[in-house]
């Protein structure tokens, strides 16, 4: 993998940057990690990346709902399934629009949903920062490659500035 320290120095410095705000502001960091994830998993980058990753994670949040809703109307166990069953069709098909073809990233918000409970605000503000964060790792990453280029370029131009001194002085003591 070309550029392994610029990705270790941006993603280990941010993400030490989000758990101390996410402690800060009482978030739940590994939804936030869900959220960078999805950001990094689908295959979108900028801006366009975000929006994708946040539009599945906030979609499988809504299917959460759906199915925590819808379930608790009936007794049956099996109604549940059931409705897993159709919800989780729901989400398959919703892939046939391009804002929300990425499907992991509308199990990931939904799996969340599952997992964290009832308090939908703490759980999309993490998601939407996580994917976020993947962003700002995705930007600082490019920055500090095109900082590692040019302190190469300059390094190379400099070694072979030595190089012309070298040879010129050469020919200046040749007879």
């Amino acid at each position: 993998m070309e550029h392994r320290w610029p990705i270790a120095i941006s993603a280990g410095l941010l993400a030490a940057l989000w758990c101390g705000a996410a402690d800060g502001f009482s978030l739940v960091t590994w939804v936030g990690f869900l959220g960078c994830s999805t950001f990094f998993a689908q295959t979108d980058t900028g801006v366009k990346g975000l929006l994708m990753a946040w539009f599945t994670n906030l979609s499988g949040v809504f299917w959460a709902w759906l199915i925590i809703s819808a379930s608790s109307l009936f007794d049956s166990a099996l109604m549940g399934y059931a409705l897993t069953g159709l919800v989780t069709m729901g989400m398959c098909l919703q892939a046939s629009y391009r804002g929300l073809a990425f499907i992991p990233g509308t199990f990931i918000g939904c799996c969340a949903t599952f997992a964290l409970g009832p308090n939908i605000l703490a759980l999309t503000s993490a998601l939407m920062l996580g994917g976020l964060l993947g962003l700002c790792m995705s930007q600082f990453t490019a920055f500090l490659i095109r900082l590692e280029s040019g302190f190469s370029g300059v390094m190379q131009t400099n070694s072979s500035a030595k190089t012309d001194l070298q040879e010129g002085a050469l020919q200046k003591k040749a007879p």
